[in-house]
């Protein structure tokens, strides 16, 4: 069925005078970007070390009311101890690690770094031990004087004993959001909440992205490990060429899910660890994003400042209002959008607002990568000013693929299936937008076929026949790559 929609598709672009080729030579999907699993969801198999793990059955309750069970790697408190390393039994040299993990209160663990030895302490005998704590909890802050009880590099994220990580999270999230964060700064969620995180080890150099904030960037080579560390303690494994990675255990229940990691060349370097994340533009296509600061150039910012998020308030403003209002809306622009390891992001701030295209369009055809960085994130494309062609986390919010006309009433709102990948991974939109029908692929399924756009700024009247396109905030940080549009 989906080779038949893609050639039915293919001949009606060639019918309307447009270059077949393009289509036929631009993946609709993205690939599992190289990452293998390392959590099968049924045993420990792959895993050596303390005895103190295993797999558990979570239960979730989805905003649609649909519960949901899905399978754990969890440290099990009283369980030989609670506590102790366990480790891959493979090793590992350079490498991207992707995993999502939830902490109790008050939670303790780790992450180990190029491990050489399973029953040592990895904070000293590895490269490093990356923390992961409840930050905000009592044992480790004071709410009430706003005071951290443990030294700057002892909090998640942080190259433990060395370099500290960011606790810079406060007043900076909207709309609420800053209820989901454990608090003293952190970018920690609170307990119970699920986290993703991101970990790039290259050489001597390390990365931990937390829920889309890079929070640490590292390179342990500054020091020799012989007590020279800001804990002036010895640091025998921190020069490590490879080794296992490994959870830490202290005795609390804390659970991993969706673990896979990236393998990287010896040489490979930081700041080009995916280096075929950028496409070449389809013949036809307009260049929006690839991956460069100049792209910005394409842009423009977007404000709420006296409704002008809405077409229709700035169609009836005069051209001085507009230049007014737009300087407000790109102030907004540049200090919360900018271009991270080649990709177009946004953080999400208090502030920052949706992205648009300075060019407005009538029907076109689009193609974009994104990727949300934090569980239950939300953003979306507003498709001639008006919203929305929905991105969320389909798996752990609504049980609801990205990708349908969220705000449609009269017509279908949902995605037909949940094509979307795990947060964190890459996902490919295909968009086409002719007179008020949209059709959406998402990750080269079909899910949105064909449906009318309804115009959310005033239901009584049909889409807009020209507008600017949109990349929407929702308060969550969000990456974007392999912009491509044209004209239909």
């Amino acid at each position: 069925m989906k080779t038949l929609l893609n050639t039915l598709f293919a001949a009606a672009v060639f019918t309307a005078g447009v270059a077949q080729a393009a289509d036929a030579a631009y993946p609709e999907t993205i690939d599992d970007e190289g990452f293998v699993s390392l959590f099968n969801g049924k045993d420990l198999t792959g895993w050596i070390g303390s005895k103190a793990y295993g797999v558990e059955v979570c239960t979730q309750k989805l905003a649609n009311g649909v519960m949901k069970t899905f399978p754990v790697l969890a440290c099990q408190p009283g369980k030989k101890g609670g506590g102790g390393n366990l480790c891959t039994e493979k090793e590992y040299e350079n490498f991207i690690l992707r995993f999502e993990f939830v902490m109790p209160p008050n939670g303790n663990n780790g992450l180990g770094i190029r491990m050489s030895d399973v029953n040592k302490d990895a904070a000293y005998w590895a490269m490093c031990e990356l923390q992961l704590l409840d930050d905000g909890g009592p044992s480790y802050y004071d709410k009430k004087a706003s005071k951290d009880k443990l030294k700057p590099y002892q909090y998640t994220g942080s190259v433990y004993g060395i370099v500290p990580s960011r606790r810079d999270n406060v007043a900076k999230q909207v709309w609420n959001k800053e209820k989901n964060f454990t608090g003293g700064g952190s970018y920690v969620r609170k307990p119970g909440m699920w986290n993703f995180e991101e970990v790039r080890v290259i050489g001597s150099e390390i990365e931990v992205y937390l829920n889309g904030y890079l929070i640490t960037k590292a390179d342990v080579s500054k020091f020799k490990g012989d007590g020279d560390t800001p804990d002036h303690r010895k640091h025998p494994g921190l020069h490590n060429k490879k080794g296992r990675i490994g959870w830490l255990g202290h005795g609390h229940h804390v659970m991993w899910r969706n673990i896979r990691v990236k393998e990287l060349p010896a040489d490979a370097k930081m700041g080009e660890v995916c280096p075929k994340q950028a496409m070449p533009c389809p013949a036809g296509f307009t260049p929006y994003f690839t991956g460069k600061v100049a792209d910005l150039g394409n842009w423009k910012g977007v404000t709420t400042t006296e409704k002008f998020d809405n077409p229709k308030v700035r169609q009836a403003a005069t051209p001085e209002k507009r230049a007014q209002m737009q300087e407000i809306a790109d102030k907004g622009m540049r200090d919360h959008w900018h271009v991270r390891n080649g990709n177009l992001f946004f953080d999400g701030y208090r502030g920052g607002y949706s992205l648009a295209t300075k060019k407005d369009y009538k029907d076109f055809e689009m193609w974009c990568d994104w990727r949300i960085m934090s569980v239950t994130g939300d953003s979306g494309l507003y498709l001639r000013g008006s919203p929305q062609v929905q991105i969320w986390d389909a798996h752990n919010q609504w049980g609801i693929g990205s990708g349908g006309l969220y705000n449609n009433k009269k017509n279908p709102s949902n995605a037909l299936k949940i094509a979307d990948k795990q947060v964190g991974d890459w996902n490919r939109f295909h968009v086409i937008m002719r007179g008020e029908k949209v059709t959406v692929w998402l990750n080269g399924e079909l899910v949105v076929d064909n449906t009318t756009l309804e115009n959310y700024w005033d239901r009584k009247q049909p889409i807009f026949p020209c507008e600017q396109i949109e990349l929407q905030c929702h308060g969550d940080p969000t990456e974007w790559r392999n912009i491509f549009i044209r004209e239909l």
